[in-house]
């Protein structure tokens, strides 16, 4: 970054070019040469304005170039409001002013966190004064469309860019696609441009599947990283990225290590940003030692690195190793924020480190200065319930010095109905209830709450009311990576192709656990039947149909792994304990919130799930 001007050079300077600027043209261009240099090399806010107040003075408020120079420092010292206020106020002369400097203060807006509005403001102003946009202006004005989201507002810009006919400019047809993609309800329209669009490099591909991915459409973005491939188009580390982020999402570890292995064949630039999604990819996916050793092999790291390999260890439920990481990150000089912290507070909840967990949220404020936030209190709250000490969970809520959210609360409820405080779990649900009662799963707390309770006419009433507000209960589903295609099961599922064959394995495995000693857990069934129905019902659990699918299509011996939406239930994941020790399988099963290696009959858990 260059240093300050002093201020007798600065004004020494200012007073040479003021000498200068009133005798002729030539000197005139010399003059705006000199303030052109004048203006690269200020980089204070004070500076800015003596050059502005000499700009006024010299009749430079006239000179496009020197006020596009003057737009972009002052986008680069966070004052482009200010700067707006100079070119716009009711003295400014607009006659001449260009499509470059309008795109300038476009740009500068759009790559706020807050303001891109105003690049519409510029935009519509810019039309006004009738300066035609050109090649340049649609790609950021879409770029801002894009950080605010409004759907109608990128429609009308997309039909001012075919107005001005720069529709088939490629720039612009890759942030159209971007655009469409960043709002809602605009997937459709960006997947309609981009099919007519040529597609010769990456840039296009890689803008279509990164919306898929945003949208959680991950099978959506693969297929389409499939189509580009058999298209002979050469994927960048952007395209790798959302690639790698689409493979996490699905826990489709084969394919995220085909896309590693084609990153090194085609030498794809192996950035700060891709490294940390190869890391990422293999921690949620399942393997987080090739995730660690990666991390051992990186020259650069960032806290996004740390974070990684943190939240990975802690969703396996390695706590010791977490926290011993974290240790060696503080030696090593760099400063954790507050992500890192909900990463380590995680690992100690899902380890049973209550009171390593107690120790770190303490340290947060007296060691690191970090004022904990909602999320960290959901993580000691969470760390608390998972650990059977409801109460002290309920005593600590209590106390908390900011309004504890549904997130919160649902952890309580959950906690109260898997260690039997059944009563105040149902006072919680409908305090709940009370304050949002338009969200579904606050009622399926409360259903499940009474089935457990076996009051089946208070569940039915809850059902009913669910079912009058227009509510459905989000369906639990596991899907499993075999042969390069995702499958995907929900319970009583009858529309795989081999649906007999995977029910008659279900049974099979029903009565080798019972061989073994596994009694089912009909508790978890939340319907009113008699207990060889719950037994049936519990059989027909989405992550067993998984497992017998695996069992029935793989070698013997080889590891079985399976993502879940939910969380597993207390019987499946008895279950699949069972099964590991019987067939001889690692099962490897991801739900909501971590991971449960399954192996001999023992899950890595220890229960803390």
């Amino acid at each position: 970054m260059q240093t300050s001007i002093p201020k007798p050079k600065l004004l020494i300077t200012l007073r040479t070019i003021t000498t200068s600027a009133t005798v002729s043209c030539n000197q005139r261009a010399a003059s705006e040469r000199g303030f052109l240099n004048l203006l690269q090399s200020c980089n204070t806010f004070s500076n800015l304005l003596q050059i502005q107040a000499q700009i006024l003075k010299l009749g430079f408020q006239n000179s496009p170039l020197i006020l596009t120079k003057f737009v972009s420092k002052a986008s680069d010292l966070n004052s482009i409001e200010y700067a707006h206020c100079f070119l716009f106020s009711p003295h400014s002369n607009t006659h001449f002013y260009d499509a470059f400097l309008f795109n300038t203060i476009i740009k500068a807006y759009a790559q706020t966190a807050n303001l891109k509005p105003k690049a519409l403001w510029v935009f519509n102003f810019m039309l006004e004064c009738r300066v035609l946009p050109n090649d340049f202006t649609y790609p950021v004005i879409l770029k801002a469309c894009a950080g605010i989201g409004d759907l109608n507002l990128g429609m009308s810009v997309h039909g001012s860019l075919l107005k001005f006919g720069l529709h088939r400019n490629d720039p612009v047809l890759n942030t159209l696609v971007h655009m469409y993609c960043s709002c809602k309800g605009g997937i459709v329209f960006g997947r309609k441009v981009f099919d007519e669009m040529t597609k010769n490099d990456s840039v296009p591909w890689s803008a279509m599947i990164g919306g898929y991915v945003r949208l959680g459409r991950s099978n959506d973005a693969v297929d389409l990283f499939r189509k580009m491939q058999t298209q002979g188009v050469c994927p960048d580390e952007i395209t790798m990225v959302a690639v790698l982020c689409a493979c996490t999402d699905l826990g489709a570890l084969e394919l995220g290590k085909w896309i590693e292995s084609l990153i090194e064949r085609e030498r794809v630039n192996k950035s700060l940003e891709l490294n940390n999604a190869l890391i990422d990819m293999f921690a949620k996916c399942g393997d987080v030692d090739k995730a660690l050793k990666l991390f051992r092999t990186m020259n650069e790291r960032s806290i996004v690195s740390w974070t990684s390999v943190i939240v990975g260890l802690a969703m396996h439920g390695r706590g010791l190793q977490a926290v011993s990481l974290f240790q060696q990150m503080v030696r090593d000089g760099v400063a954790p924020d507050g992500v890192v912290f909900i990463g380590l507070l995680s690992a100690c909840s899902h380890s049973g480190l209550v009171e390593k967990g107690k120790e770190y949220f303490d340290l947060m404020r007296k060691e690191f200065g970090l004022l904990p936030k909602i999320e960290h209190y959901g993580c000691m709250v969470d760390m608390l319930c998972r650990a059977g000490l409801v109460r002290e969970a309920v005593e600590f809520v209590q106390k908390m010095p900011i309004e504890p959210n549904s997130i919160i609360w649902r952890t309580l409820i959950n906690a109260c109905r898997t260690h039997n405080e059944l009563k105040l779990g149902e006072s919680l649900a409908r305090q709940l209830i009370r304050n949002e009662p338009m969200l579904e799963a606050n009622y399926v707390l409360l259903s499940n709450i009474y089935a457990k309770m076996s009051h089946w006419e208070k569940k039915t009433k809850t059902r009913e009311v669910m079912d009058t507000k227009g509510m459905r209960k989000i369906p639990g589903s596991t899907t499993i990576e075999l042969n390069n295609k995702i499958y995907k099961f929900v319970a009583g599922d009858m529309y795989h192709n081999q649906y007999k064959e995977i029910f008659e394995m279900v049974d099979e495995m029903g009565r080798e656990m019972k061989r073994a000693g596994y009694v089912p857990s009909t508790s978890e069934v939340m319907l009113d039947i008699d207990e060889e129905d719950k037994e049936d019902n519990l059989n027909r659990h989405s992550e067993k149909l998984a497992i017998a699918f695996a069992l029935m299509n793989t070698p013997p011996g080889t590891p079985i792994r399976i993502v879940k939406n939910l969380r597993v239930c207390s019987d499946c994941h008895s279950a699949t304990k069972f099964i590991s020790k019987i067939y001889n399988r690692e099962i490897i099963a991801r739900d909501r919130s971590r991971f449960h290696h399954f192996k001999d009959g023992l899950c890595s858990c220890n229960d803390f799930w």
